[in-house]
């Protein structure tokens, strides 16, 4: 069984930094795209971040130069740092797997974390 948990979320100042980890058992880690993808209310799933197997990055706009993702194959882990956070990056966020990064990137991932809650006060 496949899970993915996720952890870090919380209550920040607008500039201030969070980092978000995504804890995966039941895959092959390092052959899946992971992925960090957010829901603010009232709006649609949008990805934030997604890195493949081969260490392919990509950053939606507005995140690029302030979040950076990783991931770390020896611990089945992939986290999110979160740097100069702005009231608009509010949302919950998920963190998604798939062999496919395109299917990360497109939200349609096969497995999903339960997600964690990031809000950020101006």
């Amino acid at each position: 069984q496949v899970q993915l948990v996720e952890s870090g979320g919380g209550l920040v100042q607008a500039g201030g930094s969070l980092r978000l980890s995504c804890a995966a058992s039941g895959l092959t880690f390092g052959k899946n795209a992971m992925g960090w993808l957010r829901q603010a209310p009232g709006k649609e799933r949008e990805l934030v971040a997604a890195i493949s197997s081969g260490d392919y990055i990509y950053y939606v706009d507005s995140v690029k130069g302030r979040f950076t993702i990783s991931r770390d194959n020896a611990k089945n882990t992939v986290s999110l740092q979160m740097n100069s956070l702005k009231p608009e990056d509010t949302a919950v966020y998920y963190c998604a797997a798939d062999f496919y990064v395109q299917n990360v990137m497109r939200g349609s991932g096969d497995y999903w974390g339960q997600g964690t809650q990031v809000t950020v006060s101006s």
